[in-house]
This record gives structure tokens, C-alpha cells and sequence, in this order.
């Protein structure tokens, strides 16, 4: 009960400020008293405070919705439409009531005083460092709707080169599933039904045939040990897997080194280390500070490693051209593109260079895989499928012949 006392839930309140103004917002607090409080040490008169229905704010906030939000908000900036006003129209706009909420928690932060950036920082869920960091940068250089621009362009880049390898990966992994599925209820029911047949002959049966029965009885025995061994394995692999630091790098580190999917995975995290990289140096953060963000969003654990470093080096004097040369993992054509755009000035132009190069090799590679794919994947079912029939077929046909 003492935890449900602390708890905080949403409230949403009417008040008139120093100016008489009617406003209104919400506000997370673990009481009405708490937001009385907090209201009137910020100049508000508090008209009406009520505890809002958790049932409202309904779905969830997308890394999509975030880029759409960030897309809508560069625009009616560029186009001069105010700030507040511009979150107000996206936010009524959305269909999905947890942006809109959202969107007007983060403009009633704005409205009592907070920066953007500092707006956005109190949801870490939503907003990665990466993204504050660059609001605050265009925040301070008065360049705003430029950088939201810049940053959703780079979401809108990152977003489409995850959902590349998602697909890659998906198609084969769901086949595999559902092949197991099937191979599972021919094991647990069909066999069983052939055996109960083949008794009655009292003939010897062919080898592939009692293989196959000797699968299924062991299937129909122990159907709980193995669905139970697969699902724990499975929940206790991914939890480990999202809370090991260790078993994060041992993971990432097996899969660079999968034949086809490693080079995918490799050219992905490539692409994603350099726009990144682009976007927060176009942006005027510098390098050594840049690098923070671009180590978070490589998305693999060899690269995050790699990226700390290279920032540790540099900080330290050393060239970033030098510095991506004694890490090992990156192409040489990356590295001389580092190096030319270094020399030449224009370090920002190169890397986004060198990630629409990569960009443009995982839309290749995922093509090619799953053109390749689609008849391995053939090959695999109807083996595996056709073995099962056969095997059972065997004892009919050998009975047949024999008549």
C-alpha cells in the first residue's frame, strides 16, 4: 500500500496566470496537493485540479510517431507558425491519443519556462540523448527549424534502414517457426494414427519409417519438456540478452560473423555510424561530444565499444581518421572518405556520403537475400515435409508391392 501512496498519475488542471489568462495543461505528481503547490510557486492561480483516467491515454508512442511529430513540427516551423501553436495543431492532428498527450505534456513544460530541449529530456523513453543534444544545438545557434528538419530527415534514414534488416530477418525466422510448428503436429498427432495402422500389419517396417515413429513417441512423451525447454530458453535468452552488457557483446560480436546476415548487419551499423555522425557535426556539436551520441545509436555492441575508443583518442589529440584505423573494423573506403573530408573541411558531407552508399548496399543486400532465400527456403520445407510423407508412405507402398 506504501508504494501505491507514492505513485505518480496524471492530473489536469485549469488556472489563470500573472495576467489573468485562463490556461490549462496536465502534470504527473503523486498528489493534488503536489500540483497546487507547484502551480502557484509558478505564478498560477489554481481554478480546478482532476486525476485524469488512465483509460485515455490508450496505445504507445513509436520511434514512427516520433519522426512524424519531428517532421510536422520542422515544417510549420520553416512555414513560421509559432511554436506552441505548432504542437498544438500536431497534437489534436494525431489519431493516436498517446502522442497527443505527449505532445501536450511536453508544450505545458514549455509554457512554464522550460527549454525545448529540456522538455524533452524529461522523456528519455521517447527522446535519446542524441535527439536533445540537437535541440538544444539549434536552440542556442537560433537555427531550430533547420536542425528538427536535419533530425527528422536522419529518423526518417535510420527508421527505414531498421525496418530493411527487420524484414531480412523475419522472412526466414518465421519460416523456421512455422515449419517446427507443422513438423510438431504431424510428430504428436499424425504418426501416432500411421503407428496405430502399421501394427496391424505384422511385417517388419523400413528404416526411415521407425526413425520417424522413434521421433514422434519421444514428441508425444515429452511435447511438454520441449515447448517448455524452447519458450524458457527463448524469454530467458532475450532477457539476459537486453541486461547483460557480456552476453550484448558476445551476441553482437556472433552476429557480424553470420554468413550473408553478418555483412547486412555490418553495412547497417556502418550506415547508421555515419549519418550520425554527419548529423550531430553539421549541427555544430563537436566531435569528442558527438561521438557520445553516435556510440548509443550504433546499435551493436563492437561498434559501441569501438566508438568510445575512438572519442577516448581523439580527446586526446589523435586525427579521427587515425583513430577509426586502429579500432579494425571499419572499411577502407570509410576511412578514406574520413580522411578527405578531414582534410578538405567538409568531414559532415563526407560521412553522409559514405551512409547513403551503405544505405543504398543494405537495399541491395536485403534484396538479393531474399531472392535467395525464397527457393533455400523451398528446398528446407519440402525436404523436411516430403521426408515425413515419405516415411510413412514407405510401409504402404512395400505392402503394395508385395500384393
Amino acid at each position: 500500500m506504501a508504494v501505491q501512496a507514492t505513485k505518480e498519475v496524471t492530473y489536469a488542471w485549469e488556472g489563470t496566470d500573472k495576467k489573468g489568462k485562463r490556461i490549462k495543461g496536465e502534470m504527473k505528481a503523486t498528489g493534488e496537493a503536489f500540483v497546487n503547490a507547484t502551480l502557484r510557486r509558478q505564478g498560477i492561480t489554481v481554478l480546478k485540479v482532476k486525476k485524469q483516467s488512465g483509460l485515455k491515454s490508450g496505445g504507445k508512442v513509436t520511434e514512427k510517431d516520433v519522426s512524424l511529430f519531428t517532421r510536422q513540427l520542422a515544417t510549420m516551423m520553416k512555414s513560421g507558425v509559432p511554436l506552441l501553436q505548432a504542437f498544438d495543431i500536431v497534437g489534436k492532428g494525431h489519431n493516436n491519443p498517446a502522442v497527443s498527450k505527449l505532445l501536450s505534456d511536453i508544450k505545458g513544460d514549455v509554457e512554464t519556462g522550460s527549454s525545448l530541449s529540456q522538455a524533452f529530456r524529461k522523456y528519455p523513453l521517447y527522446f535519446d540523448a542524441l535527439y536533445c543534444n540537437l535541440v538544444g544545438a539549434g536552440e542556442q545557434a537560433g537555427i531550430l527549424d533547420s536542425l528538427l528538419d536535419r533530425l527528422a530527415t536522419y529518423k526518417e534514414k535510420i527508421i527505414a534502414i531498421k525496418g530493411k534488416i527487420k524484414s531480412a530477418l523475419f522472412y526466414p525466422v518465421s519460416i523456421i517457426v512455422v515449419a517446427f510448428a507443422i513438423t510438431a503436429v504431424i510428430m504428436i498427432f499424425v504418426v501416432p494414427a500411421f503407428k496405430e495402422l502399421f501394427s496391424s500389419f505384422g511385417a517388419n517396417l523400413p528404416g526411415p519409417t521407425l526413425f520417424v515413429m522413434g521421433i514422434s513417441d519421444f514428441f508425444v512423451s515429452y511435447w511438454w519438456a520441449i515447448f517448455g525447454s524452447i519458450g524458457g530458453g527463448g524469454w530467458f535468452f532475450f532477457y539476459t540478452w537486453k541486461r547483460s552488457e557480456k552476453m550484448q557483446g558476445t551476441m553482437d560480436r556472433l552476429l557480424l560473423k553470420l554468413p550473408i546476415f553478418g555483412e547486412l548487419i555490418r553495412k547497417a551499423t556502418v550506415a547508421r555510424f555515419a549519418r550520425t555522425l554527419a548529423t550531430m557535426f553539421a549541427a555544430g556539436v563537436p566531435l569528442v561530444e558527438a561521438l557520445d551520441s553516435v556510440a548509443g545509436a550504433a546499435g551493436n555492441r563492437v561498434y559501441y565499444d569501438a566508438t568510445k575508443k575512438i572519442q577516448s583518442e581523439i580527446s586526446t589529440g589523435t586525427s579521427l581518421t587515425v583513430a577509426m584505423q586502429n579500432v579494425e573494423i571499419f572499411p577502407n573506403m570509410v576511412l578514406q572518405m574520413v580522411a578527405i573530408g578531414e582534410e578538405s573541411g567538409a568531414l559532415d558531407s563526407m560521412l553522409g556520403k559514405v551512409a547513403d552508399f551503405y544505405e543504398g548496399e543494405v537495399d541491395d543486400a536485403v534484396d538479393a537475400i531474399s531472392s535467395l532465400m525464397e527457393p533455400v527456403i523451398m528446398v528446407v520445407l519440402g525436404t523436411l515435409i516430403g521426408g515425413l510423407v515419405v516415411a510413412m508412405y514407405l510401409p504402404i507402398f512395400k505392402m503394395g508391392s508385395a500384393v
